[in-house]
């Protein structure tokens, strides 16, 4: 099992936020760069960054800080949150992202996945954020009206090396993951 520590980014800063809700934010740090040499010397073998501010707008708005967390660690950093074209995912994977997360725009672009997916063999993953098992959209804020399980095997086949599966109603909650829709979903697909 790889456990991989998160950073979710806003206004440049470590947050948490309760389900995906802006107005229930808890603030970690001021300093990304800091808390990822933290989960390095602790032993994480990979980062997950999110651009929440991203997410919410559609495009990276943290990119100044991605770019400083990639260059302090010696670890893979995953980049997602508002990374809905092309020029975005290259920007990303330029300024030495390891791997590329796309949520939204795999959804409502169905040939960016597949055209990222076979421009960067290997860097493309897919993320699946669910509510009730309705895949939401645009930073959680919209439900796609789509189940999770159909969206994850669609985007399998689209090429997505990974998938990235978030129960919305757990996140931030500190109750654990969803376990039974982890497994169902898992049994699914092939992808990790």
């Amino acid at each position: 099992m790889l456990i991989i520590p998160a950073i979710d980014l806003r206004a440049g800063r470590c947050v948490r936020l309760r389900q995906g809700i802006k107005d229930q934010e808890t603030v970690y740090s001021d300093n990304p760069v800091e808390v990822a040499r933290r989960w390095e010397a602790q032993g994480a073998e990979v980062i997950h960054v999110v651009d929440l501010d991203g997410a919410f707008e559609g495009r990276p708005r943290n990119f100044a800080v991605v770019k400083k967390v990639v260059k302090a660690v010696g670890i893979p950093i995953q980049l997602g949150g508002g990374l809905r074209n092309l020029k975005a995912i290259e920007r990303a994977i330029g300024a030495g992202v390891a791997r590329v997360i796309l949520g939204t725009a795999a959804l409502r672009n169905p040939d960016l996945l597949p055209e990222a997916a076979s421009r960067f063999e290997g860097r493309v993953a897919a993320a699946i954020d669910a509510r009730d098992g309705i895949v939401a959209v645009e930073g959680w804020t919209r439900e796609s009206g789509e189940q999770a399980i159909d969206v994850a095997l669609r985007f399998e086949r689209a090429g997505a090396c990974a998938l990235i599966y978030t129960d919305i109603a757990r996140d931030g909650m500190q109750t654990g993951p969803n376990l039974a829709g982890l497994k169902r979903l898992a049994e699914a697909v092939e992808a990790p």
